[in-house]
């Protein structure tokens, strides 16, 4: 075995500075990343079925939501009242991987899942992914104190714990492993937690569907011709949802912003938000935008019309739910305003619906989060093989259009990414106004 090869085997299962042997090193990080993936399975396998219950119930029972304000009150006074560092949420977590400080709270578990459950049960438009993600690195952080654990190994545990908790909510072992590892250090891998990453996935994986917890059905796309006109209008596509990428992160922050200066008691802003929710409800006349709104992304992937508008209040519904201190998270919103996003584009673009949904229902949250890569393998992994060309292609373009924001403040760069991404965009937005022939054309 070469040199270079020998340091790259010796990364990925341990870091240099590990004298330990190489098999025991191996089997050290698959036993370990093999029980951190037993509790994100067991953990998102009761999220799943707490939060499909929340909405059954909801739906059944619609005075529910009318409670929506007075939910969000108790759920800020909960946190600010108990949760100490957990309102800090997945940037504790990316923090603490890479500055080790008084680790994961314990609390952080119990607070996150009941606050989600209850954003859920009323209505808040929150996601799911935060709180799978909480759960497992808290609870996996719990038990890791527990064992004769380096600082470091804790760090490759909590980035396994990531990749554990969204593989199996998602269902999406792969994407998950590398969503892990590439949301922690945007442009840098880190290979040390490569084995334990995937060994988490994969058994959370497989404990979410050896419990029979089902995911939302996701259509396969057919065979596509990936012409020189399909490739730039798909492009062209990708620049779209990575700006839409980019009002979603502004407009969050801008809310935050917002909901702070007009409540200085930190309670009060949810009271506000679900206040404003409830208004947008009774003004659009429609309670699709509540909750996960998953059906709307189901309609969107099976080819369906698609107004412009959904995916435009879906994002204004979230924005201000999230924005106002409702607990939950990102991801799911975002996969729901691609789809729908998509579905709007495709006529436009002379594309079939159920391929342009498809790769907006990733490409949204590639450009959001920064996680290209992950983003083109969860393509594959939900709607096959076919998809992987086009989710690269669409991917990629919501990255570099998408600014140098991410919902994930806490993501730090690997050398020279963010400045390489941005003048990448500047020098492409100057081709497209010089009407360049390199510059997609539809």
């Amino acid at each position: 075995m070469s040199t270079a090869r020998r340091r790259l085997v010796s990364r990925l299962v341990g870091g240099e500075g590990d004298s330990s042997p190489l098999p025991s090193r191996l089997l050290r990080w698959i036993v370990l990343g093999s029980g951190i993936g037993v509790i994100a399975g067991l953990s998102s396998a009761a999220l799943l079925t707490a939060l499909e219950w929340a909405t059954e119930t909801r739906v059944g029972n619609s005075w529910i939501v009318w409670f929506l304000p007075v939910a969000g009150l108790a759920m800020g006074c909960l946190y600010h009242y108990t949760g100490g560092r957990s309102a800090e949420g997945n940037n504790l977590i990316i923090d603490e991987i890479h500055e080790p400080d008084a680790g994961v709270p314990r609390r952080m578990a119990p607070l996150i899942f009941v606050s989600t459950f209850v954003t859920q049960l009323f209505g808040g438009s929150a996601g799911r992914e935060g709180t799978g993600i909480q759960l497992s690195v808290s609870l996996s952080d719990a038990v890791a104190r527990l064992l004769p654990l380096t600082r470091d190994q804790r760090r490759i545990l909590m980035i396994a714990g990531i990749s554990a908790g969204f593989g199996a909510l998602f269902g999406v072992p792969l994407a998950g492993a590398v969503f892990g590892i590439e949301i922690q250090r945007i442009g840098r891998i880190k290979y040390e937690a490569v084995v334990p990453s995937l060994t988490g996935a994969l058994v959370g994986d497989l404990v979410v569907r050896g419990l029979g917890v089902t995911h939302m059905p996701i259509p396969e796309l057919a065979a596509i011709n990936l012409s020189i006109s399909v490739i730039l209008k798909l492009a062209a596509a990708g620049i779209i949802f990575g700006l839409v990428s980019a009002i979603f992160v502004s407009s969050t922050r801008l809310v935050k912003a917002f909901g702070a200066r007009t409540a200085s008691w930190p309670p009060a802003r949810p009271l506000i938000g679900g206040t404003l929710v409830l208004a947008m409800m009774i003004a659009f006349g429609t309670r699709e935008y509540l909750g996960l709104s998953l059906p709307l992304a189901e309609s969107a992937l099976g080819g369906n019309d698609t107004s412009a508008s959904v995916f435009a209040l879906k994002l204004l519904f979230t924005v201000i739910t999230l924005g106002f201190g409702f607990y939950g998270g990102e991801v799911t919103p975002l996969l729901v305003i691609g789809a729908t996003l998509g579905a709007a584009l495709a006529p436009l673009f002379g594309l079939p619906i159920a391929l342009v949904a498809a790769v907006g229902y990733v490409a949204v949250f590639a450009g959001a989060a920064s996680v290209p890569l992950a983003c083109t393998i969860m393509a594959a992994e939900l709607f096959g093989f076919e998809a992987l060309v086009p989710a690269a292609i669409v991917c990629s373009a919501a990255y570099v259009f998408s600014s140098h924001r991410s919902i994930y403040t806490s993501g730090r760069t690997g050398g020279s990414t963010q400045s390489w991404k941005v003048r990448l965009a500047d020098a492409t937005r100057g081709l497209i106004r010089r009407g360049s022939p390199a510059a997609p054309s539809n």
